[in-house]
């Protein structure tokens, strides 16, 4: 896989999980635990594709 490819991926997973996390949220009660653990992957993947950028620079 190539780099260019990989971040691709990692900016659609990062998308999917923006989508569920709007979707939890909007539940009468949003599970926080739940919740949590998506915005921390969520960050953890826009980490990933902001070092594989400055690797590819």
């Amino acid at each position: 896989m190539s780099l260019q490819s990989h971040i691709e991926a990692l900016k659609e997973r990062h998308a999917s999980l923006e989508t569920k996390i709007h979707v939890e949220d909007s539940r009468p009660r949003p599970d926080d635990g739940q919740l949590s653990k998506m915005k921390l992957e969520k960050l953890r993947l826009k980490e990933e594709m902001a070092r594989l950028r400055t690797k590819a620079s």
